[in-house]
């Protein structure tokens, strides 16, 4: 016998139904709560196939994002193999069926039948670093975009209020100076103000800043010549106050947040010998050395650079009917959107000041042949996937020539 059991998971259960073998399902459709108990009832049922069918079971199951994540833990606890599949799979077999049947019931039979026509590995651990290093990663990239939104409203508000504010400060999104705009909002406040005074908060706010030189000297003038200069000395609307004041907490607090992301994700990356490897790449620095890292996970998953290619969804689609093949095809965009940015940005930033010298010589190549720029940065992505699996496979440095 070959048994197996076919798992539709959903956010707080799942279905599922046994197979002893190939055509011969073992009872009915079953579900199971995401609880201790719900559990226990999923462990029964694995160990009334077991007694039937002599042998341990093996557990099929889509990928459903953090779902199916107490399964998946339980599943590891009870030392059950399990295979995790691409949704797009089950989902091509469903789409093959004559009658259009979409229940939990029917995507679990579905799934354990789906096994026995196909050949699957199973899932193979990334282990507990990779996994935590690819949920630091994912947080750290969602909390840039809201802190870059939060900067967007910022900058609209501010534009209301005191749009000369910008030069003040050699960074207008330093801790210092959003403190600063903080306590002086309007021209107003600062031209209300001695010059001592103002320089003396600047200096209070730079002591609790770290790393600055003492050279830098803070002075109140800039502040009161930016607030001459500003066509706004009172604002009609303390709306815009309230607002200017709430997003400048925001943006403090992301950067705060995002700091402290950022020295986790260096730490755990730093005990992964592949972290320093692929940062042989010009152009990879820590946070898309880390990216890559924590999405790629295992590169033993992928014994060929193309399938590696295809997980980052930079391949070329291909549709080709009759005597028409499409001549124009855009990629496929499937598997992981993280690394396919990552890849993206280790392109782009191989090619400034030519730091990638074999990257930038590929991408002119490129571009001589007719190619857009943006066909030609897709092209280089695919070039740095293959150098990528070349050097997670061989643990070796890349050779810039």
């Amino acid at each position: 016998m070959n048994p197996v059991i076919g798992l539709d998971i959903s956010k707080e259960e799942s279905h599922g139904q046994a197979f002893l073998e190939r055509g011969k399902p073992f009872s009915g459709t079953f579900h199971f709560q995401h609880t201790r108990d719900g559990l226990a009832n999923l462990h029964q049922v694995l160990k009334d196939v077991e007694s039937v069918s002599k042998q341990h079971p093996l557990i099929i199951l889509e990928a459903t994002g953090h779902y199916q994540s107490p399964v998946v833990q339980f599943l590891e606890e009870h030392h059950y193999i399990y295979i995790v599949i691409n949704p797009l799979i089950s989902n091509r077999l469903r789409k093959s069926q004559l009658r259009k049947v979409k229940t939990d019931a029917a995507d679990a039979y579905l799934l354990g039948e789906l096994y026995y026509k196909e050949e699957f590995e199973p899932f193979k651990k990334r282990g507990v670093q990779l996994l935590n290093l690819r949920y630091l990663t994912r947080q750290y990239e969602s909390l840039s975009k809201m802190c870059v939104q939060t900067k967007l409203q910022f900058q609209a508000v501010l534009d209301q209020v005191f749009p000369a504010y910008r030069g003040v400060f050699g960074a207008m999104y330093s801790g210092i100076s959003l403190r600063f705009l903080s306590e002086f909002p309007t021209s107003y406040s600062v031209l209300q103000t001695d010059e001592h005074t103002l320089k003396a908060k600047m200096k209070e706010l730079l002591s609790s800043k770290r790393g600055r030189s003492e050279d830098w000297k803070p002075t109140g003038s800039t502040a009161v010549d930016a607030a001459k200069q500003n066509p706004f000395q009172q604002t009609m609307y303390t709306s815009h106050l309230i607002n200017l004041k709430v997003l400048i907490t925001l943006i403090l607090q992301y950067q705060e947040h995002l700091t402290e992301l950022e020295q986790n994700i260096d730490a755990l990356a730093e005990e992964i010998k592949e972290y320093e490897l692929i940062q042989s790449i010009p152009g990879i620095g820590h946070k898309i050395a880390a990216t890559i890292l924590s999405e790629i996970g295992e590169v033993d998953r992928f014994d060929h650079p193309k399938k590696l290619v295809a997980f980052a969804g930079i391949d070329p689609s291909v549709f080709a009917s009759g005597k028409f093949t499409a001549t124009r095809n855009r990629i496929t965009k499937r598997g992981s959107r993280q690394l396919r940015y990552a890849l993206v940005m280790a392109v782009q930033c191989g090619l400034i000041r030519s730091r990638n010298t074999r990257l930038k010589e590929f991408y002119e190549r490129k571009r001589a042949e007719g190619k857009p720029h943006k066909v030609a940065l897709v092209a280089c992505a695919n070039k740095l996937v293959h150098w990528l699996h070349a050097i997670l496979k061989s643990k070796r440095a890349f050779r810039p020539a």
